[in-house]
């Protein structure tokens, strides 16, 4: 083995496979997506099926949770969601605020209310 790459080469291979053939694409879209008009109907379309699609898998995750999450009593999960839909309609519409209020909330909750 290279001793110059010794214990890295786990992350060169996380780069190499992982990062760059997904940041080609992402690039790809952002220069294509640049002559393209927000308000055509399509996009309009695609980015509400997209908002749809976020709104099921925040409902699963709520009702139907999975591994660590099956702990949090349901009344801390709603109420996280919530308190962060409030901060995200309250601080500017701030997507960021939401989801820390949100995950604030909800960590909160389970360390008072869980078993």
């Amino acid at each position: 083995m290279n001793p110059v790459l010794g214990e890295f080469w786990p992350y060169l291979v996380l780069i190499l496979a992982g990062f760059l053939p997904n940041e080609i694409w992402r690039l790809l879209g952002l220069v294509l997506a640049r002559r393209l008009n927000e308000g055509a109907e399509v996009l309009v379309w695609v980015r509400a099926v997209a908002t749809a699609i976020l709104a099921g898998v925040i409902g699963k995750l709520i009702f139907f949770p999975a591994g660590a999450l099956t702990s949090v009593p349901l009344s801390v999960r709603i109420g996280a969601l919530a308190l962060g839909l409030l901060a995200f309609a309250l601080i500017r519409r701030s997507v960021f605020a939401g989801v820390l209020v949100g995950e604030a909330a909800l960590i909160a909750g389970a360390m008072v209310l869980s078993p």
